[in-house]
């Protein structure tokens, strides 16, 4: 695989993220939502609207869009991959979770932590690390956004290949985190200070 290079969403098309999301498993569907909406919610919302919720918040096609919620990865000029990064604020469902909270203490409203929630990368580009690029370029993002840390909760054990979605603990580790909590047995909070 070439270099990929990676954009924030706001420099891609809707079409492009389309592509992305439409090879990428749960992400069909789920469009990057589950975090972003409450259970009911969820529940009442189509795959239509949420298809239309992610290009809304990505401002796909904006480029002089002043916030983005993820990255979109081209190789060979074809879209290939998405990471969703922004700050953990905007992830209402992880405000009221176990994951990240179980045994840390910390102010959940602080908008300088950043959080990596999910993760897509289309069949033909899987294995070749793909997910480790996005997972640097989004530390990066954050970074150059004022983040003060950026945090992932990957699946650590017992999870099922579409587990990955939120990255694995080797991905995360590629980009500099290190593991600082592990709320449930099955889940680790992964975590950088910038």
């Amino acid at each position: 695989m070439s270099d990929p290079r990676i954009v924030p969403a706001n420099l891609a098309s809707r079409e492009d993220l389309d592509t992305v999301m439409r090879e990428g498993g749960d992400a069909r569907s789920c469009r990057c939502q589950w975090f972003k909406l409450a259970r009911s919610e969820w529940q009442s919302t189509g795959r239509e609207a949420r298809a239309d919720a992610l290009a809304e918040q990505a401002a796909c096609g904006r480029p002089d869009a002043t916030t983005t919620s993820g990255l979109v990865a081209f190789v060979d000029d074809e879209p290939a991959g998405w990471v969703a990064v922004e700050p953990r604020v905007a992830y209402p469902r992880l405000r009221t979770a176990r994951i990240p909270w179980a045994g840390r203490d910390e102010d959940r409203d602080d908008a300088g932590v950043w959080a990596i929630t999910c993760f897509v990368v289309r069949k033909g580009f899987r294995g070749q690390g793909l997910a480790k690029a996005l997972a640097l370029a989004a530390v990066a993002h954050a970074r150059e956004r004022g983040a003060t840390a950026v945090e992932g909760y990957p699946r650590v054990e017992g999870g099922t290949v579409s587990d990955l979605f939120v990255g694995s603990a080797s991905v995360f580790a590629a980009a500099g985190m290190a593991e600082v909590s592990r709320p449930t047995p099955g889940r680790a909070v992964m975590r950088v200070e910038l």
